[in-house]
């Protein structure tokens, strides 16, 4: 499961691109926190710190311990990221605030491991959903989804309801949506095709 990270945030009253862009050069990324159960807050967290938690995780849907200045430590669901378009460095956080019975989307990544038989015999595996959008609560939040594709053949093909995950979770997609298929290489496709 996710493990929830800590970081450090507090309140902000600027607001404005000129007051903003103030912000970021002072090394705060400016923020939100809102949910069904609080009131929308302006936040600034420490932007270095927010870096190197993005760094160090495999998605952008992170569980977060927001320790937020004079009030205490908030639990939230890092709900979406706005970058800067020429160097993808983060402009603004929006934080969701939860509790252990709030429910969350969020899209986790898939790995594929092992090498298929199909691949072994010829074939090319071909990845076509790179994440999946599940539903759970935040304690059933994975890092990852993992698979083991070895006995996939050529002609196979992975389905969302063959892929195992962890109790408490469960996709948004219908379970016949095709994750991976092992297909037969291109120029075996061109002499079928031909003869």
């Amino acid at each position: 499961m996710a493990t929830k990270q800590t970081i450090k945030a507090a309140p902000r009253a600027r607001t404005g691109s000129g007051r903003l862009n103030q912000m970021r050069r002072e090394g705060w990324l400016p923020s939100v926190i809102y949910g069904r159960k609080t009131e929308n807050k302006n936040l600034k967290v420490d932007a270095k710190s927010f870096a190197e938690l993005l760094a160090h995780s495999t998605s952008e849907n992170i569980l977060i311990n927001l320790e937020i200045e004079g009030e205490g430590t908030s639990l939230a669901f890092l709900q979406a990221i706005q970058h800067d378009p020429l160097s993808g460095a983060a402009l603004h956080a929006d934080f969701l605030a939860v509790d252990d019975s709030t429910e969350i989307t969020a899209h986790i990544p898939i790995h594929l491991h092992g090498e298929a038989v199909g691949v072994k015999a010829g074939g090319i595996i071909e990845q076509y959903m790179h994440s999946l959008e599940i539903l759970c609560l935040p304690n059933d939040l994975p890092d990852t989804i993992d698979f083991d594709v070895t006995a996939l053949e050529i002609g196979a093909s992975l389905h969302i309801s063959e892929l195992i995950l962890p109790k408490g979770v469960r996709p948004t997609h219908a379970g016949d949506v095709v994750v991976a298929h092992v297909g037969k290489p291109a120029a075996a496709v061109s002499e079928s095709a031909t003869a």
